[in-house]
């Protein structure tokens, strides 16, 4: 039972990642996310239920991102045309918004699946094809209720169980949390570049 700290640690760590890019909650719990119950350092979790409040804080990261832009921004990507005239750019094939959505939703099909030792019981090739804000905002819901389910079959005993190579349950986590929050990063600037304030940045600017 040696890997108990350390799956406690590596969980905590994405999760610290996670609260790094959200709002702290003010006195009487107004303007910021719930971090959740005080837990004393060095406390050793469930693994699951520590993944399980990553996922949530991920899952209002995008679902609020996602909600923010409008429909009719969805096929927005930036362009040359955003530049002054002159500078160097190359962004042909660039993602628009819908397909950052997308290929986030599709990824965590892959990565939570892997860590649950589950299957999505969804054809996930078919949602590279969504392009509408409705439809996508379905997806993301399914997918993070597949992550949710997903995380908690993660016990202290598996944690560190091999799913592939040298990835175990709790490394692929960690990547999971790592490649959403790097789309995410990508998608607060689609949202700027449309004069948006992500939701998650609207307590400290308005």
């Amino acid at each position: 039972m040696r890997l108990k700290p350390f799956a406690a640690v590596l969980v905590l760590t994405a999760a610290a990642t996670l609260s790094a890019q959200m709002p702290m909650q003010r006195p009487g719990g107004m303007g910021g996310m719930n971090m959740g119950p005080q837990v004393a350092p060095g406390t050793v979790l469930d693994p699951a239920k520590s993944m399980d409040f990553a996922v949530s804080q991920l899952e209002t990261l995008w679902t609020n991102a996602a909600k923010a832009m409008p429909a009719d921004k969805y096929g927005f990507a930036p362009s040359a045309a955003i530049f002054v005239p002159g500078q160097a750019t190359k962004y042909e094939g660039v993602r628009t918004f819908a397909q950052l959505c997308t290929h986030t939703i599709q990824a965590n099909y892959r990565y939570f699946g892997a860590v649950g030792g589950i299957k999505p019981e969804v054809d996930v090739a078919a949602i590279g094809k969504l392009t509408s804000k409705e439809d996508i905002l379905k997806a993301f819901a399914e997918t993070f209720a597949f992550a949710h389910k997903a995380v908690a079959n993660v016990t202290p005993a598996n944690a560190f169980e091999s799913v592939r190579g040298m990835q175990t349950r709790a490394t692929t986590f960690a990547g999971a949390i790592a490649h959403a929050e790097d789309e995410y990063g990508q998608a607060v600037e689609y949202l700027r570049m449309n004069a948006i304030i992500p939701p998650a940045s609207q307590a400290r600017e308005m």
